[in-house]
């Protein structure tokens, strides 16, 4: 083994370099000799000698040469990759296969010495390491391991983010939430007073309590039906909230000393650096509540109070893909469908963010025939699942935007191509394009009503003809709190025992959609052609039999499915 081990460890973990420095008599020619031993790594002969005298050069000597060059650790660890053949990845992500890293070496001593497994084929281990100049520990590691040790470089952030999610790994990465513990201000008491004052991050989100204080905080949050959970950290307390039907409401205010608690346990489940407190993070994971899987997207930002969490919970089972539910009436649903059914053309749902567009247009899409029609998607989050879709997830880091997305997409022979946002000029003319080459196209944008969707085409780059060849509609939405149907929407229980327990005495559940839907035909184009803007397009709209969402909204209220307080707070 000794031989084996020779071969994959670094020329740095060979004593004799190290030991020829230790005396003050050491020659210049020797000096030199060493110096040019490191190669790119521009140490001269005489730092070299001052080298031994340096505080902290015997615990931690990588730390101190890049101190005496003056350069920045990724640069550093580039020119020793380099100078040793030893890999660089600035990015570290660990394997399955170095589970036995985690099981054998204490997790103290891999943060002391900043090694961590990345990835094992059964006779060697490979770690990674931003302390590439410890040969003793490389030693202990292999006798800890049985096995010989292949050392790679990475920075300092990548191996403690290694190390974080290595020993995590004995949680599973989709949490079983405890259904049975409804959270309640005793059981938060309780958590805060077993939580302790654990300054170790890692320890602290691993700490019994803890988790189980988020499981509760996020089996409340589905319980009640949110979208979304902020954690709110102010001067002086921690408040925790709920979106339910696009409303902020207050749920909990447990003590701020919880905070760090919640943002460590919530940044390991979504395997994020639990240690950088500094810049925005973000990062997804998954939870089960029984037979439910839920998806959620976690965001990180620091404030002057500490950091603000936001979760988005996507609960698939419980989305309504359902024209009907969604609450679009059914002469327009025959419109929309009629639309869908087309071969070629692009149909534009346009509204503010959160206004539901997204689910509409799966909605529509879960009418297409996908036996015969090959249905591609770009988005950015993939929100819903829907069979015999292929989707694409946007991941600008590894330049998959929505343009290059869509540009790779047409070379995959779709009949129909959803675009979950048109955000600019390139993405815009793609899509017009492939729905002037033989695809229908389905996108979403951002403008207050359907008329202004041409202007907006228009005003970020695409000319006016290519607007009147392509553009078969305009939809425009938006989302209203539905009506309790158990109290009539007072928010008392109809038997006089107080609040309705169906809406927790808000007087609204659910929502529903309001929708107005503008069809292109010549004289629009012909406006369209004339730059015309998004007033005069309206009213030649209107005088064609065009419905402003108002009235869809009023008929809704007829019907006793929203009320007039609402409608002013949406449309107002």
């Amino acid at each position: 083994m000794a031989n084996e081990r020779s071969n994959l460890l670094p020329a740095s973990r060979k004593p004799d370099a190290r030991a020829e420095l230790t005396g003050d008599t050491v020659s210049v020619a020797e000096l030199s000799r060493v110096s040019a031993l490191f190669g790119p790594l521009p140490l001269s002969a005489e730092q070299l000698r001052q080298f031994p005298k340096v505080e902290g050069s015997d615990e931690e000597p990588w730390d101190v040469m890049l101190q005496m060059l003056a350069m920045d650790e990724h640069q550093g660890l580039e020119l020793l990759s380099r100078r040793t053949g030893l890999r660089f990845i600035p990015e570290p992500r660990g394997s399955e296969s170095a589970t036995r890293f985690y099981e054998v070496v204490p997790a103290e001593i891999a943060r002391r010495h900043q090694c961590a497994g990345l990835e094992s084929d059964g006779a060697v281990m490979t770690i990674a390491t931003a302390q590439p100049m410890q040969p003793a520990t490389f030693s202990m590691l292999e006798d800890m391991l049985n096995m010989p040790v292949r050392v790679a470089l990475a920075p300092r952030a990548g191996v403690a983010n290694l190390i974080n999610r290595g020993y995590e790994q004995k949680q599973d990465l989709v949490t079983e939430i405890i259904e049975e513990m409804p959270l309640d201000e005793r059981a938060i008491a309780a958590a805060a007073g077993s939580a302790g004052q654990a300054t170790d991050l890692l320890q602290l989100a691993r700490q019994t309590p803890v988790i189980r204080l988020v499981n509760m905080i996020l089996f409340e949050a589905l319980r009640r039906r949110a979208s979304d959970i902020h954690v709110h950290p102010m001067e002086t307390k921690l408040v925790i909230r709920f979106r339910i039907d696009g409303m902020l409401v207050d749920a909990f205010s447990p003590p701020l000393s919880l905070a760090p608690a919640i943002s460590s346990r919530l940044k390991v489940m979504t395997e994020l650096d639990i240690a950088n407190r500094h810049t925005p993070q973000d990062g997804h994971t998954s939870v089960r509540v029984g037979s439910r899987k839920v998806d959620i997207r976690f965001s990180c930002i620091p404030t002057v109070y500490g950091e603000r969490l936001v979760l988005r919970l996507l609960d698939q089972t419980a989305t309504q893909l359902s024209l009907d539910e969604i609450g679009m009436t059914r002469a327009m649903q025959a419109q929309l469908l009629d639309l869908v059914e087309r071969p070629t053309g692009i149909i534009l749902v346009t509204g503010p963010t959160g206004s539901g567009k997204t689910t509409t247009l799966y909605a529509a899409l879960s009418r297409i025939d996908r036996s015969s029609r090959n249905v591609m998607t770009i988005e950015d989050p993939v929100e819903y699942h829907l069979e015999g879709i292929s989707q694409m997830q946007v991941n600008v880091k590894r330049g998959v935007t929505f343009a290059t997305g869509l540009r790779s997409l047409l070379r995959q022979d779709p009949d129909v191509i959803l675009v979950g946002e048109i955000r600019d000029a390139e993405t815009a003319q793609l899509a017009i394009q492939a729905s002037l080459t033989g695809h229908l196209v389905l996108a979403t944008l951002h403008t207050n009503d359907a008329p202004s969707a041409i202007p907006r085409l228009v005003d970020i780059g695409i000319e006016p003809y290519l607007v009147t060849s392509s553009l078969l509609a305009c939809l425009a939405q938006r989302l209203m709190r539905r009506s309790c149907r158990a109290c009539g929407g007072s928010g008392q229980a109809k038997d006089g025992s107080g609040r309705c327990e169906t809406c927790y005495g808000v007087g609204y559940k659910g929502r529903l959609a309001v929708y107005e839907i503008m069809t292109m035909d010549d004289e629009l184009r012909k406006l369209t052609a004339s730059r015309a803007d998004a007033v005069t397009l309206y009213d030649k709209a209107k005088e064609k039999g065009f419905k402003p969402m108002r009235e869809d909204a009023a008929e809704k209220v007829r019907l006793g499915m929203t009320d007039e307080a609402e409608i002013y707070r949406v449309l107002h």
